[in-house]
């Protein structure tokens, strides 16, 4: 009886998230006390179901959870995993603990790996992967989309080159097909111990691409520019807003009497810091606003003098020749071709006072 109640749940998870996909929605959230709620348009929806019990979640959480992930689960009373349901999608789940018992988000990711020319990306992307080493940083909020951006950056390099490309996250999100190049893709936790440690080793796995999907910590910051220094090219995520911010965070995140060689590491091996928003359009749906900070000279003597703080007046000189953007023009672009709302772009604006200024001036 057991067994069949819990192949009945494992249907109705699979018959929601499939839904979940069809609405449009980027995420489903299982809360007890609730009924199933998507996020549509950064707006969370509730459907019309019933309200979840703590049993009908832990049914339907340990319904989609391996022997070895159930054990991690009630040991740290947090998890995250990936799982594809064959013909319905693939999915991120994370499972956390609320004082009335297990909650659960999905994230849906697409089973197809998007190219860069179908999200309108900046076209400087197709010419920073060409790059033989150095590191690619793709920065900003959860759910910015960054996950989406560097599998496209990946993908162009798998239509267009032959490379050994590491992939290290937590969890594996986009599935890469070899086409031209050889993924190997590890999850942190099941496949490695942890990033700093799978980075280390990979460096004897013949890589030409490394990936870390996040970089948390300064072991793994330090063991991703050893990487970016010893002939790789290495693309990382880090939560930030902006590119100067991005610079600020990483040197932070060493102690003081590190930060100058820290500083001296970035300044030589960084190639780019692009830093992502999505803002809702007018209508439905979302935009990305793709704030774009390359190396160069300047750029790289500035982060080893400890400027960070001149940054963006830099990146704001002779864009036509350095490829460089920020966000504000980002924001502004997309204002003039009424893809947003003004009152959108200042919510959504690192530097609203500067947007507001800008509008004022039209």
């Amino acid at each position: 009886m057991d067994q069949e109640e819990e192949v009945k749940k494992t249907i109705d998870i699979k018959k929601l998230l499939k839904s979940t996909l069809k609405l449009g929605s980027s995420d489903l959230h299982l809360v007890v006390g609730s009924e199933p709620q998507i996020r549509i348009d950064k707006e969370l929806k509730p459907l019309k179901l019933d309200k979840l019990t703590s049993k009908d979640i832990d049914s339907i959480a340990n319904s989609l959870m391996k022997e070895k992930q159930k054990k991690e689960f009630e040991e740290k009373n947090e998890l995250d995993f990936s799982f594809t349901i064959e013909n319905v999608g693939r999915f991120r789940a994370n499972y956390y603990k609320t004082r009335d018992g297990t909650a659960c988000a999905f994230r849906m990711i697409p089973i197809e790996v998007p190219t860069l020319d179908e999200f309108d990306n900046n076209p400087i992307f197709k010419e920073l992967i060409k790059k033989e080493k150095g590191l690619i940083l793709v920065t900003g909020p959860t759910g910015s989309g960054k996950s989406t951006t560097l599998a496209s950056m990946l993908h162009e390099i798998n239509l267009t080159e032959r490379k050994h490309i590491i992939t290290i996250e937590d969890p594996v999100e986009f599935v890469h097909k070899n086409i031209n190049c050889l993924f190997s893709q590890r999850n942190v936790g099941s496949d490695t111990e942890s990033f700093a440690s799978a980075i280390k080793y990979s460096l004897r796995q013949d890589p030409d691409i490394i990936l870390i999907g996040e970089m948390r910590d300064a072991e793994t910051i330090g063991a991703a520019l050893t990487a970016a220094e010893t002939g790789h090219l290495v693309f990382g995520t880090l939560h930030t807003n902006s590119a100067p911010g991005t610079i600020n965070r990483i040197i932070d995140a060493f102690p003081s009497e590190k930060q100058a060689q820290i500083r001296a590491q970035l300044s030589s091996s960084l190639v780019a810091v692009i830093a992502q928003s999505l803002i809702p359009r007018i209508g439905t749906g979302k935009v990305a606003t793709q704030e774009v900070m390359i190396s160069n000279a300047a750029i790289m003597n500035l982060i080893r003098e400890d400027k960070v703080h001149q940054l963006y007046s830099q990146m704001q000189l002779n864009q036509n020749e350095t490829g460089m953007r920020t966000q504000t023009q980002e924001i502004m672009d997309l204002l003039k071709k009424k893809i947003i709302t003004k009152e959108n772009a200042i919510k959504s604006s690192n530097k609203p006072d500067e947007i507001m200024h800008v509008i004022e001036n039209l």
